[in-house]
This record gives C-alpha cells, sequence and structure tokens, in this order.
C-alpha cells in the first residue's frame, strides 16, 4: 500500500468522523433547545395557575370585607343606601380592577413564557442547521482531499 493511498483513507475517516460529530452535535443542540422551551412553558402554566388562585384569593378577601361592611351598618340600623351603599359598590369595583389588573399581569406572563419557548425552539432549529450545514462540509471537504490525494 503506497503513502497516497493510506493518507486519502485517512482523509475520509477524518471527514466521516467530523459529520458523524457534528450531526451528534446538531442532535444536542436541538435537543437542548426543546428541553428549555419544555420548561418555559411549564413555568407559564404554573404562572397561570399562580395567578388564577391570586385572583380567586382576591375576590374571597373582597367578598369577606364587602361582608364585613354590610354586617357594620345593619348592626348599626342604618338603611343600606346613600354612603354605605357607594362604600359597597367601591368595595366591588375596585375588586373588578384588581381583578382585571391580575388577570392583565397573567396574560403578560403567559405571553412572555409562550415566546420566550418559541425562540428557544427556533434558536435550536438555527443551531442544528449550522451544525448540520458543518457536518455536510466536512464530509465534502474529506472526500475531496482523498479524492485529490489518489489523484
Amino acid at each position: 500500500m503506497n503513502y497516497m493511498a493510506v493518507a486519502a483513507g485517512a482523509s475520509a475517516v477524518s471527514g466521516m468522523m467530523g459529520y458523524k460529530g457534528n450531526m451528534a452535535a446538531a442532535r444536542a443542540a436541538r435537543g437542548a433547545g426543546e428541553y428549555n422551551a419544555t420548561l418555559a412553558e411549564q413555568e407559564r402554566d404554573l404562572l397561570v395557575r399562580q395567578k388564577t388562585q391570586q385572583e380567586s384569593n382576591m375576590r374571597k378577601n373582597s367578598n369577606r370585607l364587602a361582608g364585613a361592611q354590610r354586617t357594620a351598618v345593619s348592626a348599626s340600623g342604618v338603611q343600606i343606601a346613600g354612603s354605605p351603599l357607594n362604600t359597597l359598590a367601591d368595595t366591588f369595583f375596585n375588586t373588578e380592577l384588581d381583578a382585571l389588573n391580575i388577570r392583565f399581569a397573567r396574560d403578560i406572563d403567559e405571553l412572555n413564557k409562550t415566546s420566550e419557548a418559541a425562540l428557544a425552539r427556533a434558536s435550536a432549529s438555527a443551531r442544528s442547521s449550522a451544525f448540520k450545514t458543518q457536518a455536510y462540509s466536512t464530509l465534502l471537504s474529506g472526500g475531496s482531499r482523498s479524492a485529490q490525494l489518489l489523484a
């Protein structure tokens, strides 16, 4: 066996090893991106549950406050009209405003985490494509070097 044939074989093996390494890196990049996206989606789901619970707790506390206000007014013998009614109305409307603010914050958190997941997937796809391109380039380069050595 001559030196050129051995060198050509080594170049072909080197190209194949580079190809395999880059393809493995492409799979790893895609897997890491999917993992990060899944984490962001899980965080999103937890945030939505947390905000929903926060809204529920706020409504319960507001209902307790309104009940205490009605009891205090009734115990005093005053009719629930005029200022006492306005106070109850304020409690109700403030509760609704607070609930809307909590929902808005939940929607923002949900959108942020959904975007984070999409970005993780897109970034992983781009890295994976770059590794695959490098893999094919390495394979072609190794084949080209082998052909030049054999010629």
